[in-house]
């Protein structure tokens, strides 16, 4: 979707002819738009009350927490975008819900983005350094650390909370749009289109470095290690703990790498996209973005539901089971737990 792309959101202009496969892709990708929505909200809901509301604050339920919560408030605005989407572009929905919701979206993919590099960047410690993680890794530590991904996600979101308007008669529709306006001083339409695609091409470059490419690089690099651990000191006494890292790199991977590869290519051909060309990259901005977005609802899967006990927490209550799911083992860190024995790197991984 233009939602997190390198481009603002465009009004179709006229009536085109659409190819068969435009439409079973544009099909496919409300498909995945409709169930991310139901389980992302289901899902990380039902993290956010049992983490949030049944559970003793720990650093593990902590990340949790913080993690469903962008995932679930991003998840709720899917059906404002989807209607938008669904009207060609048009906004309905005012001029401070253009601003609200789209602020909402960036803040938390953001931030959702870089809690998972959290979350790998801590169970690495756990891993490598096991002592001075049960020594210093507290609660009070982690309730300051988990500050740093919104302060980032807020930072890379001031574009949209500046410059996202709405503007009407959009290429002569008549249709309201909630699109960036990075000129308002000046109403020559040429000279608003080079600025248009000057700020579009530095911002599309900057997202996908800090967006994407730095995240996705500290997750790899995280569970690299945690693996290379794992195999040297063989605690793979069967290989479920490096099968379960693996799926979250690939879910990772798999829904991100190429929506954040197509946005790229829509930034170099940003030109396009702005006059109204273009048709083919944005339907594959939308079916790509969508799965992007389908992260959002696999969260919980991937960090709650396949740890230990997976089958026999399907056969008892599913709050009971989460919240042993997102405690942390036995030897929790505290702010008064001092105790300098090491929790063994095997029940770390396994706690995941």
């Amino acid at each position: 979707m233009e939602t997190n792309s390198s481009f603002p959101m465009n009004v179709t202009t006229g009536t085109q002819a659409v190819p068969a496969g435009y439409i079973v892709l544009d099909v496919f990708s409300y498909l995945i738009l409709v169930v991310t929505f139901v389980l992302g909200v289901l899902g990380n809901g039902l993290v956010i009350w049992v983490a949030g509301f049944r559970m003793t604050r720990t650093v593990t339920t902590i990340c949790y927490l913080n993690l469903a919560l962008a995932d679930f408030s991003f998840t709720s605005t899917l059906p404002f975008l989807t209607v938008t989407r669904a009207m060609g572009g048009h906004w309905p929905f005012g001029w401070f819900m253009c601003k609200f919701i789209f602020t909402i979206v960036d803040i938390n993919l953001f931030g959702s983005v870089f809690l998972i590099s959290l979350i790998a960047l801590d169970r690495c410690i756990c891993v490598l350094h096991p002592v001075w993680a049960q020594n210093h890794r507290t609660v009070s530590l982690a309730r300051k650390v988990i500050i740093c991904p919104w302060i980032c996600a807020f930072l890379l979101t001031l574009p949209v909370i500046i410059r996202v308007t709405t503007m009407t008669n959009i290429h002569g529709t008549g249709k309201t749009a909630c699109t960036f306006d990075f000129s308002p001083w000046t109403k020559d339409p040429k000279e608003r289109l080079e600025i248009a695609i000057t700020m579009l091409i530095v911002r599309g470059i900057i997202r996908f470095i800090i967006g994407f490419s730095t995240p996705m690089s500290i997750v790899a690099i995280c569970y690299g290690l945690i693996a290379t651990k794992m195999h040297k000191q063989g605690l793979l006494k069967s290989n479920r703990p490096l099968r379960v890292l693996s799926f979250v790199v690939a879910a990772f991977l798999i829904c991100w790498c190429p929506y954040q590869v197509v946005a790229l290519i829509a930034t170099i051909r940003v030109r396009e996209l702005l006059v109204g060309l273009g048709k083919d990259l944005r339907v594959v901005v939308d079916l790509t973005g969508s799965l992007a977005f389908f992260n959002s609802c696999l969260n919980p899967m991937l960090y709650v539901f396949m740890g230990r006990d997976f089958r026999e927490r399907l056969i008892h209550s599913l709050p009971a089971s989460l919240e042993r799911a997102l405690s942390e083992e036995s030897a929790q860190t505290t702010d008064t737990g001092n105790s300098s024995a090491s929790r063994p790197a095997e029940a770390e991984l396994q706690a995941m």
